[in-house]
């Protein structure tokens, strides 16, 4: 499980230039980032709502399947911009040990 984010990255990076009637990934890449920033956004949306639907039903089935479609689309969004996601866990780990308060007044501070 660990290598997840690699596959799934490699497999990404592989539909880029793929066909885009043979490939959900090479659609959106053809369609440009407008389309997928608006599937981002979607998603986003169906997973707050996924959210408040969990915390009344305390069911997380659909919060775990709508945050999975975010996280997809997000990785494609990345990729879209030449953008690996080890970036991004690099700048998770780089603000492992900041509290929460620290990391953003260092971010307005820039």
């Amino acid at each position: 499980m660990a290598d997840i984010l690699q596959q799934l990255a490699a497999t990404l990076e592989a539909r880029k230039q793929a066909d885009p009637g043979s490939s959900y990934v090479a659609q959106l890449h053809h369609k440009g980032l407008n389309k997928i920033l608006e599937k981002v956004g979607e998603e986003a949306t169906e997973t707050l709502l996924a959210a408040k639907d969990a915390a009344i039903s305390g069911k997380p089935d659909e919060v775990i399947a709508e945050t999975a479609d975010l996280w997809f689309h997000s990785l494609v969004m990345l990729s879209h911009l030449n953008i690996s996601h080890q970036d991004v866990l690099n700048e998770l780990a780089r603000r492992m040990g900041l509290s929460g308060l620290e990391e953003k007044a260092s971010r307005s501070a820039q």
